[in-house]
This record gives structure tokens, C-alpha cells and sequence, in this order.
């Protein structure tokens, strides 16, 4: 069995983590998370402690404890702190803007690119180069920060694009260097 598969989890105070059946239901101060447990790993928990095990010792349910072992983890963290993506923009005439739930995007298009927030995660404009995804629920905050970043990837030469605040990318010289 994986390291991240034997981990404890420590519950911290003001969430509560239920066992309903085979679906795993985790409560705090942001909200309410449930997960559906693979039928090969039991969930025990203990006073403040969450732990992860396999009900019979095969790859697959080697394999599948450490995932569900994360995916609590994240749903912790999530019910108790939240989960935050900040994403910048950078090109000239390149903006972020916000009206209500909706994202309004000038990536150099035609016209300006709109993108509606799900359920669950809400939308801050820091300034007109940057925007904040905020929710309790990483796996949604990731993905839609996802979708934004590739309506304009960043390019390696100029730079120019929708990218994850303090990302690096690598730029390549162009054609003067190939003399």
C-alpha cells in the first residue's frame, strides 16, 4: 500500500467527517462536500483522525486507497480553508472583466470572450490584469481556471497570454538565433 494511502488525517475543529453507507460527507465553515468511496477502501475515523484502508490486499485497491486518501484530504482542507486560483493576463490591450458571476475576457479575439462561473466557485477582480477563482471544492476551482487559461495560452516567445500568477514559461529567442 501506497505512503499517501497509510497517511492520517487530522480533523481539524469545526469539521465533522460522516460515514453515510459508501458516501463520505464532510461539513465545515465554507460548506459541505460528499464523496462516493470506492467499495475496496474503508474509511475509519477515530476522534480527530481520518484513516484510509484496503478491504482486500489487490493492486487495484492498492492503487485506488491513495486517491481516496487525497481526495478527503482535499475535501478538508477545502471545508475548512478553501481553495484559491489566481490567474493574470499580460498582452497589450489584454483584460480581465467581472460582472457578477460572468468573466469577461480581451485576449486579442474579435471580441471579448465570456466565460460563466459555476456553481461553487466565485470570481474577485484584483486589478484589469488579474483575477482571483475562490471555492471549497479544488478540483472545480482547478478546472475552471483551466478553461480560462487556454482561451489564450501563453506563447514561449513574447509571452503573451492567460497564465497562473508566478508561473514560469520558458522563452524561446526566435529567428535571430538561428544565424
Amino acid at each position: 500500500m501506497s505512503r499517501i494511502g497509510r497517511r492520517k488525517l487530522t480533523i481539524p475543529t469545526g469539521v465533522t467527517v460522516e460515514m453515510n453507507g459508501d458516501t463520505a460527507t464532510v461539513k465545515g465553515p465554507k460548506g459541505t462536500l460528499d464523496l462516493k468511496i470506492d467499495p475496496l477502501v474503508k474509511v475509519v475515523i477515530e476522534d480527530n483522525t481520518l484513516t484510509t484502508d484496503v478491504v482486500k490486499d489487490i493492486k487495484r485497491a492498492n492503487v485506488v486507497v491513495g486517491t481516496m486518501n487525497a481526495l478527503l484530504k482535499n475535501m478538508i482542507v477545502g471545508v475548512s480553508e478553501g481553495y484559491t486560483k489566481n490567474l493574470e493576463i499580460i498582452g497589450v490591450g489584454y483584460r480581465f472583466n467581472v460582472q457578477g458571476n460572468k468573466i469577461s475576457i480581451n485576449a486579442g479575439f474579435s471580441h471579448p470572450m465570456e466565460r460563466t462561473c459555476p456553481e461553487g466557485i466565485s470570481v474577485t477582480l484584483v486589478n484589469a490584469n488579474e483575477i482571483s477563482l475562490t471555492g471549497i471544492d479544488k478540483q472545480k476551482v482547478s478546472e475552471f481556471a483551466a478553461k480560462i487559461r487556454e482561451i489564450r495560452s501563453p506563447e514561449p516567445y513574447k509571452g503573451k497570454g492567460i497564465r497562473y500568477k508566478g508561473e514560469h514559461i520558458r522563452r524561446k529567442e526566435g529567428k535571430k538565433a538561428a544565424k
